[in-house]
């Protein structure tokens, strides 16, 4: 299968091919899943010490590449559940970012990033979506994640010279022990990929997640409140 050209905001990647893409055994049709998710409340959280301040990471660096999974059908669950490929941060973790970008290029390497900013109803319906054995890879409602304080970005690395995105040890989304940040199976490059940006992003000030090579948090997610925000109501008139 030919690779699919990344056509989101940001530079354009060549993507890695559709086979890659992880489909979790759904517990129920798409249909219920969405309405569940959109008649679901979300629970009262302590009050946050900092004020939300969301804003679109392509307005911060336009360098970084977006190919924004669950605004497609390319994802774990098989169908879209935002409804545009947009991607959001609270604006100190967008900075962040950028810096990590930065230290991306000195190496050859740029930023695409799968997710940021998840609206809690999303989380919600992940969790109602897959077994209990796959709890792991999908953050429980009752407490609220990080992506629901817009403090995590899921990502990967593309190579500047050839505008491909890397092999990583497993796919984006892949709910097995290959996504493990201390997988030491498969390919030792694809591994060390795998290591680089995670050494890339917490010289940046995020955190990796143990269960997700992908998956990293901003150093300060605790202080911001869990949101479910639509995407049209986020940012667009937020000076950068």
């Amino acid at each position: 299968m030919s690779h699919e050209m990344q056509r989101q905001a940001g530079p354009v990647v060549d993507t890695l091919p559709d086979d890659d893409t992880f489909r979790a055994p759904l517990q129920y049709p798409p249909d219920v899943l969405l309405a569940n998710a959109r008649a679901a409340r979300m629970p009262l959280f302590a009050p946050a010490r900092r004020a939300a301040d969301l804003i679109d990471i392509a307005r911060v660096d336009p360098a970084i590449a977006l190919d924004v999974r669950y605004a497609t059908a390319r994802n774990f669950l098989g169908f879209p559940v935002y409804p545009a490929p947009r991607a959001f941060l609270q604006r100190p973790a967008a900075q962040a970012l950028s810096q990590a970008r930065v230290i991306a290029a000195r190496h050859g390497y740029g930023l695409l990033v799968y997710d940021a900013y998840r609206p809690w109803h999303v989380s919600y319906l992940f969790r109602q979506a897959v077994p209990e054995d796959l709890y792991e890879f999908v953050g429980d409602p009752a407490i609220g994640s990080r992506h629901n304080r817009g403090c995590a970005v899921d990502l990967t690395l593309w190579d500047l010279a050839t505008r491909r995105v890397v092999s990583m040890p497993s796919g984006f989304d892949e709910m097995t022990p290959r996504a493990h940040v201390a997988y030491g199976g498969g390919n030792a490059a694809a591994r060390a990929l795998r290591d680089l940006l995670a050494q890339i992003m917490v010289e940046s000030g995020f955190l990796p997640l143990a269960e997700e090579w992908w998956h990293f948090d901003y150093g300060h997610w605790q202080d911001y409140p869990v949101m479910d925000l639509p995407f049209d109501t986020i940012g667009r008139d937020t000076a950068p």
